[in-house]
């Protein structure tokens, strides 16, 4: 009779244990889900708060970009194009009327203002001043000898400290080479094109 009434007594405390631990064990599985869903509700906050970030970074990127951006005008850009080349081609012809003057012939007065034409790009992109007169004159500057003088003379300045043959050496066409290669290469096509054309005509 004892014997049985103490199996009865444990079957009944194991069956009271084995429910306080299933509904505690229930108890941690529900926090534990709700615990998830707050960090995955926290994450969407999170991710939702960087895309309204970075919206607005690019927004006043965007915003930057468009107050420093230059305005320019293509009437005024032109008009000083003309002004500034037109005076360079007159400091040209003043030099070969000079040369005229002087008793040289034609093509060798030509050679001269060339030359002088050259040296005076040199000397100002020498004293940082051809730049600030490109800036203002933009194609004018570029289109005549000078603008070629000054693509060959500004990087050879830029880049003589690193010595005369990694520095000038390397750099010094940089942007005129490109210029050089291939219109040596037209004018060599467009000789060839010539002399086909006289062969057979």
């Amino acid at each position: 009779m004892t014997a049985g009434k103490d199996m009865r007594e444990d079957r009944k405390k194991g069956a009271e244990q084995g429910m306080r631990e299933d509904g505690q064990k229930g108890m941690e599985q529900g926090m534990g889900e709700d615990r998830k869903r707050g960090r995955e509700k926290d994450m969407q906050e999170v991710h939702r708060d960087m895309e309204k970030d970075m919206q607005e970074k690019v927004q006043e990127y965007n915003e930057y970009v468009k107050a420093v951006t230059p305005k320019h005008s293509l009437w005024k850009n032109m008009l000083q194009a003309f002004l500034v080349g037109g005076l360079i081609c007159v400091l040209g012809q003043a030099v070969m009327n000079f040369a005229l003057s002087r008793g040289l012939a034609q093509e060798e007065a030509g050679t001269w203002t060339s030359i002088s034409l050259v040296l005076f790009s040199v000397v100002l992109t020498g004293l940082n001043l051809y730049p600030k007169l490109a800036k203002f004159g933009g194609a004018g500057t570029l289109v005549p000898i000078t603008g070629f003088a000054n693509s060959v003379a500004a990087p050879a300045i830029e880049f003589q400290k690193e010595g005369q043959v990694f520095g000038i050496g390397c750099k010094i066409f940089t942007i005129a080479g490109p210029v050089i290669l291939y219109g040596t290469f037209a004018s060599w096509a467009l000789g060839l094109v010539l002399w086909v054309w006289q062969q057979v005509m």
